[in-house]
């Protein structure tokens, strides 16, 4: 009687510390993520296991973060984008079938140095449209997010035209281009990287000239 008390006295301590345990990193990973979302410092006491900790993070992907990598054959470079805010074409109402004309192209807020590379790298993953396509694709950078929107137009009239969404719809945020395609992401160089954990970085924008 007095072995088996002890077995579950126990077995009832080592739960606990467990459970103990696991809420204070669940905790920990909250406040990371928080301030990657609001891009905020991370808390001084978590910036040690900051990294390790994002590593272990699960994001939602409807409407949560996901991530996406462009990667440019043979030669580079490789671009990679946090995704967040993303609806899927079956998410938007009353859509028809996609169109599979060549896009037009349409990008904003891209005047530095670093979004004119951006603007390229994105752009050279569409072919030349024709004239007579009523397809467009908008890449508009704002505060260095950029939103990702597909529309098809057509004429209403003269001087009109009527703007149909076809989705999908989500926000990129770069944080990092390596020279180089993504098998060599081992040994390839970085051309330039987010850093959001300096104090500088919270207000300075790098995509637009400012």
């Amino acid at each position: 009687m007095l072995r088996r008390e002890a077995r579950l006295r126990r077995e009832y301590l080592y739960r606990k510390a467990r459970e103990e345990a696991r809420q204070r990193a669940q905790e920990r990973k909250e406040k990371v993520r928080r301030a990657l979302e609001e891009n905020r410092l991370i808390p001084t006491e978590l910036r040690q296991e900051a990294l390790d900790l994002q590593g272990s993070l699960e994001f939602d992907d409807a409407g949560g973060e996901v991530g996406l990598i462009v990667s440019h054959l043979p030669f580079g470079p490789t671009a990679y984008f946090t995704l967040c805010n993303v609806v899927m074409r079956h998410d938007i109402p009353d859509l028809g079938t996609m169109s599979e004309a060549k896009p037009h192209l349409i990008f904003h807020g891209f005047s530095s140095r670093l979004g004119r590379r951006v603007s390229d790298i994105l752009r050279y993953l569409f072919p030349v449209p024709k004239d007579d396509s009523h397809r467009v694709i908008t890449f508009a950078n704002q505060d260095d997010y950029i939103s990702f929107r597909h529309h098809v137009y057509k004429k209403a009239d003269h001087c009109n035209i009527e703007l149909t969404e076809v989705g999908p719809r989500f926000e990129l945020k770069l944080y990092m281009i390596r020279l180089g395609t993504l098998d060599q992401e081992a040994t390839a160089d970085v051309e330039w990287r987010w850093h959001p954990y300096t104090n500088t970085s919270r207000k300075r924008l790098f995509l637009s000239a400012e």
